[in-house]
C-alpha cells in the first residue's frame, strides 16, 4: 500500500535493489501514470489516465491483466491476500481479484472533483473559486484487519467492509478528502481540503460499529489542509 505500510512510515522490509545499471524492462499503457506502483506476490499493480488498473509480472514487465474503470485511476492500489483496492474518477472504489483480474465488488461514492479554492497558487483574480490545477489524486486505500479506508471528493472518510464492500462507517469532513488514510495505534488520519486555508481541524471517530464520539479542535495554520484523526 502507499508509503509502505498503514502508518505510511515509508519503510520497506525488502533489500532493495543493490545497484542500478540499466533499465530491466518498461511498459507503456495509453495514457499518464500518476500513482505510485504497488508490488505484492511479484506482481507490479499500477493505474493510469487511461482509465485501466494494470496487473504487470514484476520480474518480466510483462502484463497478466488489465481492468477497465469509467475514468482515470490516479489513486495508489492496496493489497490484502488475492485482492487489489483502488479508487478511479468515475466515482467507484473497486476490488478486483489478482489471480483473475475480475472484479469482486464495487462501492459508489457520491462522486469525484476536485479541491477548488479561492487564490490558489497565487492565481488571479484572487476572489475567484477555480479547481486546483494540481488536484489529480485520489485517496489511496489503507486496508488494516476489517476494514479498507479511504477518502472521497464527496467529503467523506469510507471504512468498507473488505470482503463485499458493506459501509462499516463514514465520517463526513465537509470538503475534497484526496489524501491517504494513516492508521496507527487505533486511529485513522486523513488530510482534508478546506475553503479556509487558515485553520486547521481536529475530529475524532470511534472505528468500532460505527458509533461515533466528535470532539473538534481548531488550530491556525497557513495550510489550506484539514487533519482529521479518527479513532
Amino acid at each position: 500500500m502507499f508509503r509502505g505500510d498503514p502508518e505510511h512510515q515509508g519503510i520497506y522490509s525488502g533489500a532493495g535493489a543493490p545497484s542500478f545499471s540499466r533499465v530491466k524492462w518498461k511498459f507503456r499503457t495509453d495514457g499518464r501514470v500518476k500513482s505510485s506502483p504497488v508490488v505484492a506476490g511479484g506482481t507490479l499493480y499500477i493505474g493510469s489516465d487511461d482509465r485501466n488498473l494494470y496487473a504487470i509480472d514484476a520480474e518480466s514487465g510483462t502484463l497478466k491483466w488489465k481492468f477497465k474503470t469509467g475514468s482515470r485511476v490516479t489513486s495508489s492500489p492496496a493489497v490484502l491476500k488475492d485482492v487489489v483496492y483502488f479508487g478511479s474518477f468515475d466515482g467507484n472504489f473497486y476490488a478486483v481479484d489478482t489471480n483473475s483480474g475480475k472484479q469482486k465488488w464495487a462501492f459508489k461514492t457520491a462522486g469525484e472533483r476536485r479541491y477548488a479554492g479561492k487564490h490558489l497558487h497565487g492565481a488571479a483574480p484572487d476572489g475567484e473559486t477555480q479547481p486546483d490545477p494540481f488536484d489529480f489524486f485520489l485517496s489511496s486505500p489503507v486496508v488494516v484487519n476489517d476494514a479498507v479506508y479511504f477518502g472521497s471528493g464527496d467529503g467523506n472518510v469510507y471504512a468498507l467492509n473488505p470482503t463485499d464492500g458493506a459501509v462499516k462507517w463514514k465520517f463526513h469532513t465537509g470538503d475534497v478528502v484526496h489524501s491517504s488514510p494513516a492508521v496507527s495505534n487505533g486511529t485513522v488520519f486523513i488530510g482534508v481540503g478546506t475553503r479556509i486555508s487558515t485553520r486547521l481541524t481536529q475530529a475524532r471517530v470511534k472505528r468500532d460499529g460505527g458509533s461515533r464520539r466528535v470532539t473538534i479542535q481548531r488550530l491556525i495554520t497557513r495550510s489550506a489542509f484539514s487533519l482529521h484523526p479518527l479513532s
